[in-house]
């Protein structure tokens, strides 16, 4: 199927590994000039290389989105080496150390809304009015299935994506017939190498598996507390595949949606 994608610009932002490495080189791979993102150059620089040896177009853009001067840099420096952006892919997040209620600093909140919300919209105030001048864009902001169902531990992270969704769906009536849409996808267990890295330490430590299981022993053991109707752990290509679709003019009739890619986690409609 032709997305209809080719020669469209997109930022993605948290792409220097994971999820957004995967986003990126799917974006590429179907004509798009994609700008990869990440705060360690030797990473990112190598995302980019691999995806200029398939034949990709891309930029290089570095920086701290918690940081309002360098979250414009990014933004500026994507659109100077690419021309313009037309596609922004939110992805750059993430959540730290799970503690409980009574253990989670105030500042811990602070850190994890500054990440996963104001990183965002400190990319959206710069590059959302191009894109309604040239009557087309795209936002796809990445969310997590803890933002519509949290659990007990990590509770700064869960009220941070439950925000982007929020924050998402008024920017979609804000917007309204603009050509520009906005969209979040939410994923759930995706092996990515930090899932893989805390799934390995947690079920070493509760004794479900000998140290250094393959992976395939430590996902059935998770599996079995984590009840995943598909019964397996998702792919990062399974997410980026969704966020490209997204992106696409076949996607017009799209916004202010929320798509769980979570294997049928979420028990909601």
């Amino acid at each position: 199927m032709d997305l209809q994608l080719q020669g469209k610009r997109a930022l993605v932002t948290g792409s220097s590994i994971g999820l957004g490495a995967a986003i990126a080189r799917a974006l590429a791979a179907e004509g798009v000039a994609v700008a990869i993102h990440g705060r360690q150059p030797d990473r990112t620089y190598a995302v980019a290389a691999d995806i200029e040896s398939r034949g990709g177009k891309v930029a290089v853009v570095l920086g701290d989105l918690t940081v309002e001067s360098e979250a414009n840099n990014v933004a500026d420096n994507a659109i100077g080496q690419l021309g313009g952006i037309d596609i922004l892919i939110n992805n750059a997040g993430g959540s730290g150390e799970k503690l409980g209620w009574n253990n989670t600093p105030i500042r811990t909140w602070i850190e994890a809304y500054d990440r996963n919300v104001l990183a965002a919209v400190r990319l959206i105030d710069r590059l959302l009015l191009p894109m309604q001048q040239s009557g087309w864009g795209r936002i796809v902001n990445v969310s997590s299935v803890a933002g519509v169902m949290p659990q007990p531990t990590g509770p700064e992270y869960s009220a941070s994506k439950a925000a982007i969704n929020n924050l998402s769906l008024s920017l979609t009536k804000a917007l309204g017939a603009s050509g520009v849409t906005v969209n979040t996808v939410s994923p759930g267990m995706i092996l990515t190498p930090k899932l893989e890295e805390v799934f390995r330490q947690m079920a070493t430590m509760n004794g479900w598996v000998a140290n250094g299981a393959a992976w395939d022993e430590i996902e059935r053991a998770f599996l079995k507390v984590s009840q995943v109707p598909l019964g397996r752990i998702g792919h990062v290509d399974e997410v980026a595949h969704a966020v490209v679709f997204l992106c696409s003019p076949l996607a017009s009739y799209i916004t202010g949606a929320d798509l769980r890619i979570d294997g049928g986690v979420v028990p909601a409609l």
